[in-house]
């Protein structure tokens, strides 16, 4: 310490504090010559010049705050004091990995009601938002659970959330409902096609009113339930309306969903309506109605599934993206300035919106229930003994027509196919 007071180059340390018997003495620098010592006096500083204070509290890039204060839950007793309190283990442990969803290898033979709780964690952080790994993420649980995630699925009028996250779209399996109204797809889309992958053929309702279609899009819709009997083959509900480009022809293609009880083919090109009306009851069953269907009611389609909310973070993330950044304020009020009215823009409106429309020109068509037989056993053991000896009683020469007819189908059936059907299968 006397080298240090001695010493000619040395910097002003400041007042020294001595504590003697429980006080608190400063030590005077005057004594003993030391003050003739030291150069000129210095202004005390408390910290040195780079020094700086900065409050750390909400901020999204200080980590370091953010751990320390993650493992704990802050609440407020009844006299206002702070207390928290540790988190569990399991919830830790989920938040660890709900952050690194994407690296997760696989989900199968995970139990549902912990992927569940992982699911809402990760989608709680806007991780299925992100581009890449959250493709990924959704990946895994789709893989794993399927219909848990995702069993209905409504797209109308979000084109460009379709756009945008056509992907991930593709990635959800085992849906019963897909309504897809309003998007403009038209018949080259890439989802249009992934209609007929196997992934959906679970498919039951199927909604693809104004899509821009044609007889081309029926065409490669059904072509792998017409030949290969896959795809598409458990739907009963199609929604084909405001597409004027389907005509007569379009309409053929649709005799391969056996299963299809409900038809909407309002506000096409048909040209031949009687005889449309025909086919499709002699060919499935359908028949026409004459008051509108509740069925083809858009409301009942709706986004059921553990990923209900992750549609409306899509949406909310492309409209942002989309969103001008310009405000139109100034132009506003320059217009009123020189008492000029804003040019009013027309809203695009979808046909889902016209409920002026008469029901007599839609075409909805719907199949009867066959009556059921719930009378006395005796009557019906009665009508089948019936029916037995009829089938007895047939002569040997219509047994023998039938199988030339028969026959003669058969061969129709594999010759029914154009050049353009082999295409569409080869292409698959």
């Amino acid at each position: 310490m006397s080298y240090y007071l001695n010493s000619e180059n040395h910097l002003d340390p400041g007042p020294i504090y001595v504590r003697e018997n429980g006080q608190l003495h400063m030590v005077n620098l005057a004594l003993d010559g030391v003050r003739s010592g030291l150069q000129k006096p210095r202004p005390f500083r408390l910290f040195p010049k780079g020094f700086s204070v900065e409050l750390c509290m909400n901020r999204e890039d200080d980590t370091a705050q953010k751990e320390k204060t993650d493992h704990f839950i802050f609440t407020y007793t009844r006299e206002g004091n702070l207390r928290y309190s540790a988190k569990s283990l399991f919830s830790l442990v989920l938040g660890f990995i709900s952050d690194n969803v994407d690296h997760i290898d696989s989900l199968i033979g995970f139990p549902e009601q912990i992927a569940e709780k992982l699911f809402s964690a990760a989608e709680a952080r806007q991780k299925f938002t992100e581009p890449g790994a959250g493709l990924r993420a959704l990946q895994k649980f789709t893989e794993a659970y399927g219909s848990l995630v995702l069993c209905s699925l409504c797209l109308r009028n979000r084109y460009l959330v379709i756009s945008e996250k056509l992907e991930e779209i593709k990635s959800f399996r085992e849906l019963t409902c897909l309504d897809l109204s309003c998007c403009k797809l038209g018949d080259e889309h890439e989802l249009l096609e992934h209609l007929t992958n196997e992934a959906l053929s679970s498919v039951t309702q199927l909604h693809l009113k104004d899509n821009c279609l044609s007889d081309a899009g029926v065409r490669k819709m059904t072509a792998p339930v017409r030949v290969m009997k896959r795809g598409l083959e458990n739907l009963t509900l199609l929604d084909l309306s405001c597409n004027p480009e389907i005509t007569d022809a379009g309409i053929g293609y649709l005799f391969s969903f056996r299963k299809l009880n409900c038809l909407d083919i309002s506000g096409t090109g048909l040209k031949d309506i009687k005889a449309v009306k025909h086919k499709l009851q002699t060919h499935i069953g359908l028949v026409h109605s004459k008051v509108p269907l509740k069925e083809f009611d858009h409301s009942n389609c709706k986004t059921e599934g553990w990923a209900d909310q992750i549609v409306l973070q899509w949406e909310r993330v492309t409209a942002e993206a989309v969103k001008p950044r310009e405000t139109s304020g100034p132009r506003t009020a320059a217009q009123h300035f020189y008492g000029k009215r804003a040019r009013a823009e027309a809203p695009v409106k979808c046909p889902l919106a016209d409920t002026h429309t008469n029901s007599s020109e839609k075409l909805q068509f719907y199949k009867e229930k066959a009556p059921d037989c719930h009378g006395p056993l005796l009557k019906c053991e009665a009508v089948s003994s019936q029916e037995s000896k009829k089938s007895k009683k047939r002569p040997f020469e219509e047994s023998e027509k039938e199988q030339n007819n028969s026959s003669q189908s058969s061969k129709q059936k594999y010759v029914c196919l154009a050049v353009e059907d082999w295409d569409l299968l080869n292409s698959y």
